[in-house]
């Protein structure tokens, strides 16, 4: 499983699973099958309006080029009407994000389009795959370009942006343990790492670095009694952390 974390702009780092590239190809896959569907139905209904004597040269140069063209189109508009999601990235509970936090622009999502001609098209999608399984953010040339990559939303988080800004101001949320603020980002992101990777796996080794964690952040904190519910008062931490210091 490759992760990446990413920092937002409202300053929280939030750890995120990439796509892998079974994934990406899947949904590339899905994306063509609906751009070819949606091609042999204009030149079904063009057939229909006009017959098949009155296509001329120009017309089968111009309905050639659709399935290119189309495509490109067909990625640019689900990108931007979908928040960063084709059919085919939303099938397989995938999106786009950029690497600096920020949501992707009009322009970000046109350069992923765009260089899906070299990507995926002109390459039979060599490059694309070679680039992904190579690269330590899953990246292709249209990600590089745009400085964005492609998480996994479905299962993937389990701390979420959206959950961390319910907390909004300190009326909201009165933290427990003041003292975390003392402690650095580094510090909490290890805090997140662990208690994630306890759910995903769950084994004993995992189970006694929670064990082992929580009785450090007592120690370091001043806390005397280690908490029965471990998971629950590192998460209570993360939460005062993000709170503290926002």
């Amino acid at each position: 499983m490759q992760t990446i974390d990413i920092k937002t702009t409202q300053n929280v780092t939030i750890e995120y699973e990439l796509a892998s590239l079974r994934e990406r190809v899947l949904a590339f896959f899905i994306d063509a099958i609906i751009v070819m569907a949606i091609y042999l139905l204009i030149i079904l209904l063009f057939m229909l309006a006009f017959g098949s004597s009155n296509t001329n040269d120009t017309m089968m140069i111009i309905m050639g080029f659709f399935p290119i063209i189309g495509f490109i189109g067909y990625q640019l508009l689900s990108e931007v009407i979908a928040d960063g999601q084709s059919w085919g990235k939303k099938s397989l509970g995938i999106k786009v994000v950029r690497l600096d936090g920020k949501e992707p622009s009009l322009t970000d999502y046109l350069l992923r389009a765009v260089f899906h001609l070299i990507d995926s098209l002109f390459s039979i999608g060599v490059m694309a795959a070679l680039l992904i399984s190579s690269s330590t953010k899953n990246q292709r040339l249209g990600d590089i370009t745009a400085n964005t990559t492609v998480i996994k939303i479905k299962g993937g988080q389990r701390f979420r942006l959206e959950d961390i800004l319910k907390i909004n101001t300190m009326q909201d949320y009165v933290p427990e343990y003041p003292a975390v603020k003392q402690l650095s980002e580094d510090d909490m992101l290890l805090v997140k790492n662990v208690i994630s990777r306890y759910r995903t796996f769950g084994n004993v080794a995992h189970a006694q670095a929670i064990d082992e964690l929580t009785r450090k952040m007592c120690n370091l904190l001043d806390i005397p009694e280690v908490k029965k519910d471990k998971i629950g008062f590192l998460k209570t931490l993360i939460k005062d952390y993000i709170v503290l210091t926002r």
